[in-house]
C-alpha cells in the first residue's frame, strides 16, 4: 500500500459538529489509506454552533504536512461578518500541491483567500446569494452538491459533506473501496455531485407505501431491461401514483434514477474487470457499447476507455 495519506481538518469557532467529524468518519474507515488530524487557527479549544466546544489537539502547524485541507462550515456568514482573517492565514501555510477540500460556508474561507477565483465552486444554497454578491470572481453553481475541480473541492451543507469524502476515496482508490467505506458509515455509496441541492418536495408520509422495494428488485436485475409498468408492480401502484411516490422519495424521475444506477454499476465494472465495452452494457442494462458511451459522456464527461485509464492504467485499445 502506499504511504498514508494525510487529511488535516481546520476548524474555526463556530463550527457545526456534524461536518466537523465527517473527515474522520468517513476517511478513517478507509483500512489505514487515510489518517485524520483536526486543528484550529492557535491550537486552542474551539466553539461550535451548539452548547459545547472541542478540544483539539494541532495548530495551523499541522497544515504544513497536509495532503488534503477540509474545511467544514461554520456559523453562517451574514451581510457584515467577515470571514475570520486567521482562517485565511493560516491557509499560507498549507503545502503547494494539498487538495482543498470545504464542506457547506466553508467556501467562504477558501474564496476570501483567493483560492477560487476563476473556478467553479458551490456551498450551502441558502447562503449563495451573499456569496455571489463578496466573491463574484467565482463561478458559483449553488445547485450542485459538490463540484470536483481537481485540485480544489467545494460541497454544500451537511450531508453533502458525506459525498464529497466518499467521492475523494472514489476517486483516489477506486469505487470498490468507496463502497465498502459507505456501507460502514450506512451512507449512500453515490450522489452525482451535480444532483440538485435542494428538491422542493414534500417528505412523504410515513404511513404511505413506499417505492424501496421497486429499487431493490431493479438493483438486482439491471441487467434486464424494465420499464415504468415493471417498477410500478413492484409497488403495487398505478404508474401515476408510483412516478409521483417515487420522485418524491428519490428526488428524481424513475427513468434518470434508473440510468444513474445503471451508469454506476458500469463505472464499478470498469474500474474492478477487464470486460469489453459492449459486455458491461450487457451487464448493465444498456442497448449496448454506444448507448453505454453516450450515458457514460453525459454523467462524467468522459470516454469507457478513459474512465478506466483514470483507475487502471492503460489498457489494451479493445477495452
Amino acid at each position: 500500500m502506499a504511504s498514508t495519506h494525510r487529511v488535516v481538518v481546520l476548524a474555526a469557532d463556530g463550527v457545526y459538529p456534524f461536518e466537523l467529524g465527517i473527515p474522520s468518519r468517513v476517511f478513517e474507515a478507509a483500512d489505514g489509506r487515510y489518517e485524520v488530524f483536526t486543528c484550529s487557527v492557535d491550537g486552542l479549544p474551539v466553539r461550535t454552533n451548539s452548547d459545547f466546544s472541542v478540544t483539539v489537539e494541532h495548530g495551523p502547524e499541522a497544515l504544513r504536512t497536509a495532503d488534503t485541507v477540509v474545511i467544514p462550515p461554520f456559523v453562517a456568514p451574514d451581510a457584515t461578518a467577515e470571514v475570520p482573517q486567521a482562517m485565511v492565514q493560516a491557509l499560507a501555510s498549507v503545502a503547494p500541491g494539498a487538495r482543498l477540500v470545504s464542506i457547506c460556508t466553508g467556501a467562504f474561507v477558501l474564496a476570501a483567500a483567493g483560492l477560487l477565483d476563476g473556478r467553479p465552486a458551490t456551498t450551502h444554497w441558502m447562503v449563495a446569494d451573499l456569496f455571489r454578491a463578496r466573491f463574484p470572481h467565482v463561478a458559483l453553481d449553488p445547485d450542485a452538491l459538490f463540484i470536483d475541480d481537481g485540485d480544489v473541492l467545494t460541497s454544500a451543507g451537511a450531508a453533502s459533506g458525506l459525498d464529497v469524502c466518499l467521492h475523494i476515496i472514489r476517486r483516489d482508490h477506486g469505487s470498490e473501496v468507496a463502497n465498502q467505506v459507505a456501507r460502514r458509515c450506512v451512507a449512500p455509496p453515490w450522489r452525482d455531485g451535480g444532483q440538485a441541492q435542494y428538491i422542493q418536495h414534500p417528505v412523504p408520509e410515513p404511513t404511505a407505501s413506499g417505492t424501496a422495494t421497486a429499487r431493490q428488485w431493479a438493483l438486482e436485475n439491471l441487467h434486464e431491461p424494465m420499464t415504468l409498468a415493471d417498477l410500478a408492480e413492484h409497488s403495487h401502484m398505478s404508474l401515476r401514483t408510483f412516478a409521483r411516490r417515487f420522485t418524491e422519495e428519490v428526488g428524481m424521475s424513475p427513468g434518470r434514477w434508473l440510468i444513474q444506477q445503471r451508469v454506476e454499476r458500469a463505472r464499478h465494472l470498469l474500474e474492478t474487470t477487464d470486460l469489453a465495452v459492449d459486455d458491461i452494457a450487457g451487464q448493465v442494462g444498456f442497448a449496448g457499447g454506444t448507448s453505454l458511451r453516450e450515458h457514460l459522456h453525459a454523467t462524467i464527461g468522459v470516454s469507457p476507455l478513459a474512465y478506466r485509464r483514470t483507475f487502471r492504467g492503460a489498457l489494451s485499445p479493445t477495452h
